[in-house]
């Protein structure tokens, strides 16, 4: 049991991170080494200067949507780690997580819609400067994928999970 639980908050904790890293990092679409776009800014890198120049996104409704739901997964996974935590430490013996794995099954859903609409409507996010076809998925958007399968499977577990002593 206490391998389990181990492994269940190592789990959460880890794709807490990677949904994190996926919503705030710069690399969800990559025109090339010196390009790139993710949900908040278009960057470019300056040889000159040595750094990444950004510019705000051109807000479009999927674009907002994409954004919404990932915030919305973060803070799901966010409130379930700490219902878990709670129920850890409260709930009498026997019970079971329902509430952590909702939550955590919340998160993963609405990483999948974020994800789901970002390929499905990325020309339109992007627009046409510089052109999309010419770029490809960037790491953050793969993570964001990865966490999907991640965050729903760990919220099966929770919902499984039984508080022993």
């Amino acid at each position: 049991m206490a391998f389990l639980l181990i492994f269940i908050t190592l789990l959460h904790l880890i794709t807490l991170a990677m949904l994190f890293i996926a919503t705030m990092e710069k690399s969800w679409w990559v025109w090339d080494s010196t390009k790139n776009s993710d949900l908040w800014y278009n960057c470019m890198y300056d040889n000159a200067t040595e750094t990444w120049l950004c510019a705000s996104t051109k807000e479009t409704e999927w674009l907002q949507a994409v954004q919404a739901l990932m915030v919305l997964a973060v803070v799901f996974s966010s409130i379930s780690f700490l219902v878990f935590l709670g129920q850890l430490f409260t709930m009498s013996k026997g019970g079971l997580f329902y509430v952590t794995g909702l939550c955590q099954i919340f998160a993963g859903l609405t990483a999948f819609t974020a994800t789901i609409i970002y390929t499905l409507h990325h020309a339109d996010i992007l627009g046409t400067s510089p052109d999309p076809s010419r770029g490809h998925y960037g790491y953050c958007f793969i993570l964001a994928w990865v966490c999907v399968p991640l965050l729903l499977c760990s919220g099966v577990m929770y919902v499984h999970l039984r508080k022993r002593e």
